[in-house]
């Protein structure tokens, strides 16, 4: 990747929607070296894909959750499989340490998070809840390392 990729990814991050044409403008390359450059990072799984970020709050889902599990009581299969048809689960996450996974969930208030967690409870034995009231970094573009080589 070299510097008009990192370009490119950053601001593709910030807005997903901008044309060829724009994205054209902006790098001052042609409109089909980037549609070769988005091709080319797709193939290479660098763009997973395009999507829109949703408000929670805004579609009724207010209370945004982190949430440990521990101490499963299914093996970890059944429980990826169950977790991942749960829909008030944005992330799950599997993570070394005495935790087994960290989830973050967004609930219309209370009742939902009672409901989610009594849920969750048929599948652990321990289900450690937290109510996010901020978060100063919500979405940060990711972007490769750019430490030179000095190979070349």
């Amino acid at each position: 990747m070299d510097q008009i990729d990192i370009s490119l990814l950053q601001i593709l991050q910030e807005d997903a929607r901008i044309t060829v044409s724009d994205l054209s403008k902006r790098l001052s390359l042609s409109r089909p070296s980037i549609t070769e450059r988005l091709h080319r990072l797709q193939e290479k799984g660098i763009i997973e894909g395009f999507s829109a970020r949703v408000s929670p709050a805004a579609i009724g889902r207010n209370t945004l959750l982190i949430i440990q599990i521990t101490d499963l009581k299914v093996p970890a299969s059944q429980w990826e499989k169950m977790i991942t048809l749960e829909k008030d689960v944005l992330e799950c996450h599997r993570v070394t340490g005495h935790i087994g996974y960290i989830i973050k969930a967004a609930v219309s208030g209370m009742d939902g998070l009672r409901d989610l967690v009594d849920r969750l409870m048929n599948y652990s034995n321990h289900v450690n809840t937290s109510i996010v009231l901020t978060s100063p970094v919500g979405y940060r573009p990711i972007l490769p390392n750019q430490e030179t080589d000095s190979a070349g």
